[in-house]
């Protein structure tokens, strides 16, 4: 597949390194064919073409992208950044609220001034005003703050943070990457770049958006973990199966996906509902004796069993796999997206799909400066206690 079709090609990131949602929006658009320089830090090793490379980086989210290692505190090596950002589309910025001005690099007053189509993506957990603004912060405070966090967990029991999906990916990398998108789209109008200010509190809390629109609705409107789509409700749950440790999900929420449930199950109206009841699955009433039957069912037969069963049906009915599972299976691991005319760089699990293939600091880097502004070592930079440095009549 040519380069030429990537749907970002042409596009130059400079990408500050730093934890998952900077690095993810960064692998996005590598994955659409953009080009992503990261820039580590300084390393001993890095740019030596006499000792080993240092060792990789721990952020797996490095996928196409190659590296530099600067000093942001020493002049001449920031001036090697000032001089990317004259020839970029997009700054990924992950550091808190401050540090960039502290670094002399303020986007308004000298990165706009320095390119003013520049698009500068300030990905921050806390939103950059409120009480929480100045804190340190991981997922799991993120989402608490968002209203997302007490909305997951079983009832009577404390909320279950959900890993760091929600927070780091979803309502951060994500929604960054959609945020650079979309003022790449209004620089094709304006002709200039912006600030793009994303936060985790309010990306986490937007993908949550149904729920609170539905709070007064029969959908969601019981405490957590009693409601249709948090686990209160026995037809749209996990069972596990006779092997034990193994899992079904099922979620028949409209009344001919439960009849086929049902029929695969081998149950009936009489068997499914309490004695004497109303009969109607809507009736949170009915709901602890529909479990325990459910229950019961999926601990007869194993997970395997289950599969033959429902496969092919419209049960809503399927296994619940794992990572493992998945790779020993040969899960074809895919782009996010599917563009048909466009489509982005493939990847496999050599490069990406499952197995880590983490970026060594300064790997590719100076090719990338080589392709971006014409630069070679010795002419115009050079190496400097383990980081790049302009040196002094070097082409901006």
């Amino acid at each position: 597949m040519s380069d030429a079709r990537l749907p970002l090609q042409g596009v130059r990131v400079v990408e500050l390194a730093g934890l998952a949602p900077g690095p993810f929006a960064g692998l996005l658009l590598s994955d659409y064919g953009a080009s992503v320089l990261r820039v580590d830090r300084p390393h001993p090793n890095a740019h030596s073409t006499s000792k080993p490379l240092p060792p990789p980086t721990t952020d797996t989210l490095t996928r196409h992208k190659t590296s530099i290692s600067l000093d942001l505190k020493a002049s001449a090596s920031k001036a090697v950044l000032l001089s990317l950002v004259r020839n970029a589309d997009v700054l990924i910025d992950p550091f808190r609220p401050g540090v960039l001005e502290k670094l002399g690099l303020c986007p308004t007053t000298v990165l706009l001034k320095e390119n003013p189509r520049l698009i500068i993506a300030r990905m921050t957990g806390f939103r950059r005003d409120g009480k929480y603004k100045d804190m340190a912060g991981h997922d799991i405070n993120y989402i608490a703050v968002s209203g997302v966090l007490g909305m997951l967990g079983r009832a009577g029991e404390a909320p279950y943070p959900p890993g760091n999906i929600l927070g780091d990916f979803a309502g951060g990398g994500a929604i960054c990457f959609l945020g650079i998108l979309l003022a790449l789209l209004s620089r094709q109008t304006t002709g200039k770049g912006q600030v793009v200010n994303a936060n985790m509190v309010d990306g986490s809390a937007y993908l949550a958006t149904m729920p609170r629109l539905s709070r007064k609705t029969p959908m969601w409107n019981r405490p957590r973990g009693t409601n249709v789509l948090d686990g209160g409700c026995p037809y749209y749950g996990t069972y596990e199966t006779k092997d034990a440790g193994n899992y079904f999900a099922i979620g028949p929420l409209e009344p001919q996906f439960f009849e086929a449930l049902l029929r695969g199950l081998e149950l009936s109206a009489t068997d499914i509902f309490p004695p004497n009841s109303n009969g109607r699955r809507e009736d949170p009433a009915n709901w602890p004796h529909m479990r325990g039957v459910l229950e019961k069912r999926f601990k007869e037969r194993t997970r395997k069993e289950w599969e033959a069963v429902f496969d092919g049906t419209d049960a809503c009915a399927t296994p619940v796999l794992t990572m493992d599972e998945l790779e020993d299976q040969g899960y074809d691991q895919r782009l996010v997206v599917d563009l048909a005319g466009t489509p982005g760089r493939p990847f496999s699990a050599q490069d990406g799909g499952w197995s880590p293939k983490a970026l060594r600091p300064s790997t590719g880097g100076e090719e990338t400066l080589s392709r971006w502004l014409g630069w070679r070592r010795g002419k115009d930079f050079d190496v400097e206690n383990g980081a790049l440095v302009k040196t002094t009549g070097a082409k901006l």
